[in-house]
């Protein structure tokens, strides 16, 4: 996959399966991931070079991106925008 202009790919992290307390979360209260890695980046947009790179874990928004399954896995296609932090 090669994204164009200011999009990035990114592949989510699994949720937490328990809490720092010990106790384990049921997949039905299990929030949506909102930490990942570049998988991907495009060139950028406007002459404007992308801050993120290959290989970079991030934190992105709660609703951030569009959801794809590419040959058996999960990944998010999302502007460089939506990215909130580089960890």
């Amino acid at each position: 996959m090669k994204p164009i202009n200011d999009r990035v790919v990114v592949k989510p992290m699994e949720a937490e399966e328990k809490t720092a307390g010990g106790i384990i979360i049921p997949d039905t209260a299990k929030e949506k991931p909102q930490r990942g890695e570049i998988i991907a980046v495009g060139p950028g947009k406007d002459g404007n070079l992308m801050t993120v790179s290959k290989g970079d874990i991030v934190l992105y928004g709660k609703y951030a991106g569009q959801e794809i399954n590419y040959q058996g896995q999960d990944y998010l296609i999302m502007r460089e925008d939506d990215i909130l932090v580089i960890l």
